[in-house]
């Protein structure tokens, strides 16, 4: 099962390798990261998306929430976030075809950043589902690259991560 962790850091040197450290260390397998700025210059967040079964999650906020340089844990039900990751793709595209490519990335919000004469690029924002249905879609004309953005995701509604700062109860803990 897939899980998104949002982790509240301090915004210092060295921070994202130790998050990412501490999961490998772990075996835990990182599907996706994307780290960030927030609106506070002192701190950073960071979106790991993970598979595992709820033991192993459970696990993974526990070591996170030792670590010194780490705020706040929250854990993002994809129902109650909003989650999105940003897509680049390069299609083929000639003079035959190109506004029938157009034509579809139209369809999917999919906005052209690039022209050239054999080629278009492409941005698109979502969920991977969409970014998926998109490249399917558009596979047959021809891509000549993509690449993927971590998701990044927030809660919707009025709550934030700021309300999990306070409830570190595995800090400095030892739980091995």
């Amino acid at each position: 099962m897939k899980h998104v962790l949002s982790v509240f850091v301090e915004n210092q040197t060295g921070v994202l390798v130790r998050v990412v450290s501490m999961f490998s260390r772990r075996e835990f397998n990182i599907d996706s990261l994307s780290v960030g700025v927030t609106e506070t210059p002192d701190f950073s967040r960071i979106t790991v998306v993970v598979h595992g079964d709820e033991n192993l999650i459970e696990q993974m906020i526990k070591q996170l929430e030792k670590m010194p340089v780490v705020r706040a844990v929250q854990r993002l039900d994809e129902k109650n976030a909003v989650c999105r990751g940003m897509t680049l793709i390069k299609v083929k595209a000639d003079d035959n075809n190109r506004l029938d490519v157009l034509k579809m990335a139209e369809l999917f919000r999919a906005h052209v950043v690039d022209v050239e004469s054999n080629t278009l690029v492409f941005e698109i924002t979502g969920s991977d589902d969409k970014v998926t249905a998109f490249l399917r879609l558009v596979k047959p004309y021809g891509i000549a690259e993509v690449i993927r953005t971590g998701l990044i995701a927030l809660e919707r509604g009025e709550h934030t991560i700021y309300e999990h700062c306070e409830e570190r109860e595995y800090y400095g803990k030892n739980l091995l």
